[in-house]
């Protein structure tokens, strides 16, 4: 039986090499030709994005006497959310006052910094202005404000017209929240700082492992030691096998697939939306210091345009939101017919499109087309012409959808039927922005995990 690429971390590198942790699952050796000695585990993690690993960690760091790997169907950990997103640490202002959500972003941005430090990974402080260009946005900014408060965001401030070019020269706008606690870092690289805390705490990351089963073992081996303490089997697309006591899910665009697997509700669904984005030109980049967002609108779902500063110095412009026809499509024109049938005929879809008409067609138009962009950038900067952009990157966000139309925002934890069910723990949801949260998220998943694995 093949063996399955084992990731352990290299001195001095950001990355990591191929090798498989014989005879022990959480020695590091040289590579092994067969997966049969090392893949064994306590804990069998499912999804290296930035949440599964930050929650594998968490276990880890926890209980260090467990045997725990993470299996990843990708090359590498953070392939897709955690590795196409804005990089933006939020600091807390949107969420309702007490909400789950607002004390973990708010929890996590804290943490995230303190991370960052302690690591050395780069990042900036650089601040971002939600700004009102209209006169009936600013009550919504003022609400803004007060909610931001009840949350305990750091700094926060209204500022006027004239405050708003001292920190931004270029931007317009009659009223602005100033939050100086926001930020940007790397996310793929907090990732990977993750993988490798979890690798040098003895945790195994087992690449190109994509889990097409899960079930118990055959009577045939539960006699064996191994059999009655490991019981439940993973099984790959390319049929490698792991055997585990108990199996953690954090899949991101694939969580309600993998939950189903386990014979769990096939609600909520995951929908996915592409944001695309557009990016300012080298000798453009002196328009933009930090971030700079528009007033929510609190009809329509999305956060809208906004100037996005990179750690790279670039900077992104958008993300519009249209319906991806592809889970994991990041190009205009991506296509899974099976994404797309799964997606276009759930009820749920349609019913939170036609709460929406207006705001999903003028999204969809404007994917489309470059000057429809630039004329809502020019609402904050009017100096921005088509001629100043490049269309840049995209990410697709996995947004779990309920039948009735409504955009999950909460942790959803599932199990599913049978005897394999009280063994795993999916997790459908986790509470955006899960970058920023991501740490904060980690010790609520490995809370839950612990209760219901008795670990």
């Amino acid at each position: 039986m093949p063996c399955p690429s084992v990731l352990s971390p290299s001195p001095g590198r950001a990355d990591a090499v191929s090798v498989c942790p014989c005879p022990h699952p959480r020695a590091v050796l040289m590579p092994c030709p067969s997966v049969r000695p090392c893949s064994s585990f306590d804990v069998a993690g499912v999804g290296a994005g930035i949440v599964g690993l930050a929650a594998a960690r968490e276990l880890l760091l926890r209980h260090p006497s467990l045997a725990l790997a993470v299996l990843e169907k990708e090359q590498e950990p953070a392939h897709h959310q955690s590795g196409h997103n804005s990089g933006v640490i939020h600091s807390g202002i949107y969420y309702t006052p007490g909400s789950l959500k607002a004390k973990l972003c708010v929890q996590g941005a804290a943490l995230c910094y303190q991370y960052c430090d302690q690591k050395g990974i780069p990042y900036k402080q650089c601040g971002k202005l939600i700004v009102a260009v209209e006169q009936d946005e600013i009550p919504r900014l003022k609400a803004l404000y007060e909610r931001g408060l009840q949350n305990n965001v750091p700094g926060l401030k209204l500022i006027g017209a004239k405050e708003i070019q001292e920190k931004e020269p270029f931007c317009r706008g009659l009223m602005a929240l100033d939050s100086p606690y926001t930020g940007i870092v790397d996310y793929k690289q907090v990732a990977q700082s993750y993988a490798r805390d979890f690798q040098e705490a003895g945790g195994t990351i087992l690449t190109d492992f994509e889990v097409t089963d899960m079930e118990m073992a055959k009577e045939s081996s539960a006699g064996s030691q191994d059999g009655l303490k490991y019981p439940v089997i993973v099984r790959s697309k390319k049929g490698q096998e792991v055997s585990c006591g108990h199996i953690l899910t954090c899949a991101g665009l694939h969580s309600d697939r993998l939950a189903q697997l386990s014979g769990c509700s096939a609600q909520p669904r995951i929908v996915p939306f592409r944001g695309d984005y557009l990016v300012l030109k080298p000798e453009k980049s002196y328009l933009v210091k930090g971030n700079i967002y528009p007033v929510p609108n609190p009809r329509f779902p999305f956060l809208g345009f906004h100037f996005t500063p990179r750690m790279d110095g670039s900077v992104w412009l958008g993300p519009n939101a249209v319906l991806a026809f592809k889970r994991e499509g990041y190009k205009l024109l991506d296509f899974s017919p099976g994404d797309f049938l799964e997606a276009v005929t759930y009820s749920g879809l349609w019913k939170l499109v036609l709460r929406n008409v207006s705001y999903g067609l003028g999204e969809l138009y404007r994917a489309f087309s470059l000057p429809a962009q630039v004329r809502q950038l020019q609402r904050f900067i009017p100096e921005v012409t088509t001629s100043d952009v490049l269309r840049g990157p995209s990410g697709v966000r996995a947004q779990a959808l309920d039948s009735e139309g409504n955009l999950v925002d909460d942790f959803v934890f599932d199990g599913g039927s049978g005897a394999v069910g009280s063994r795993i723990l999916h997790v459908r949801n986790a509470p955006s922005p899960a970058a920023t949260s991501s740490l904060a998220i980690a010790a609520a998943i490995a809370d839950e995990a612990q209760r219901r694995f008795q670990l």
